[in-house]
């Protein structure tokens, strides 16, 4: 088993920043006044709390799978119908989220852009990017040293 860190890129930082400001001091500011506010207070706080849960803290190979580990648990991807792991610097430029969190402590979702079609995103830094390729579907992951992550998944193809 191989760990790699999943650093947070620079649009992530600023992201994540202006998100939990944009939640926190209306919050603060709801909870001060209290009374019928109290709620908007609560609402904005479960929020940056449910975002904070879905944060990608690194992805560990396995020899059967990928492990994408979030905040309390691991999201499970299978080797089993894995057919490349390319390192592209680039592949989530000019994509269009379908559904998902669009830099609010991760990039995951769902996209679709014309260079890698309909894909799921669990990364940090769209900079930074390995792609999955599966029989059916298409991954975008960005561990700490792509190339060496791609190469692990690729021992004997391409990186």
């Amino acid at each position: 088993m191989k760990y790699y860190q999943a650093p947070w890129g620079k649009l992530l930082v600023a992201t994540s920043s202006l998100f939990s400001l944009t939640c926190l001091v209306p919050a603060a500011i709801a909870f001060k006044h209290g009374g019928s506010l109290s709620w908007l207070g609560l609402a904005l706080l479960t929020l940056v709390f449910v975002c904070a849960l879905f944060t990608i803290r690194g992805y560990t190979i396995t020899p059967d799978s990928i492990l994408v580990h979030r905040l309390f648990w691991a999201t499970r991807l299978p080797r089993v119908d894995l057919q490349s792991a390319q390192f592209e610097p680039e592949a989530m430029r000019r994509s269009l989220r379908t559904f998902g969190n669009g830099g609010a402590f991760s990039f995951s979702g769902h996209s679709r852009s014309k260079l890698l079609g309909a894909y799921r995103a669990l990364a940090t830094d769209r900079h930074q990017t390995v792609v999955l390729r599966y029989g059916g579907r298409t991954i975008v992951v960005s561990p700490s040293s792509p190339e060496d992550f791609a190469q692990d998944l690729n021992p004997h193809g391409t990186v």
